[in-house]
């Protein structure tokens, strides 16, 4: 199984402040996906709308980010990547956005909601 991880949904699922630090929320969100990844073996891509400033690097996982500016451009992102690939089967969408969880699943990957995602990922 190969994950997407639509980055902003997840960090937004848990209302921890994030907002006061964006940057800091996302470098977490790479760290517990990293430790996840490397523990289950699961190939992940983190997909964030813009590049992180300054950027975050990871030898685990795959730090993505939208090539477009815009509205629900990581959505835009994630959608294109799994009409590139050819076993949409294999992906797992990470989102709670409706309107992308349709799209993914339209399309034959599977969707996980964020929040659970989250809790999996990093327990409270």
């Amino acid at each position: 199984m190969r994950w997407i991880v639509d980055a902003m949904n997840v960090i937004g699922s848990r209302p921890d402040g994030w907002w006061h630090d964006r940057h800091a929320a996302m470098v977490r969100l790479v760290d517990s996906l990293e430790r996840w990844a490397a523990a289950e073996g699961e190939d992940v891509t983190v997909m964030f709308e813009g590049p992180p400033r300054p950027p975050i690097a990871s030898s685990v996982i795959e730090v993505a980010h939208a090539s477009r500016r815009g509205a629900n451009a990581a959505d835009h992102e994630i959608v294109r990547r799994i009409d590139a690939d050819g076993d949409p089967a294999a992906i797992r969408v990470v989102t709670s956005d409706r309107v992308l969880a349709d799209q993914a699943r339209a399309r034959g990957a599977a969707v996980h909601p964020a929040e659970a995602f989250r809790n999996e990922i990093d327990p409270r």
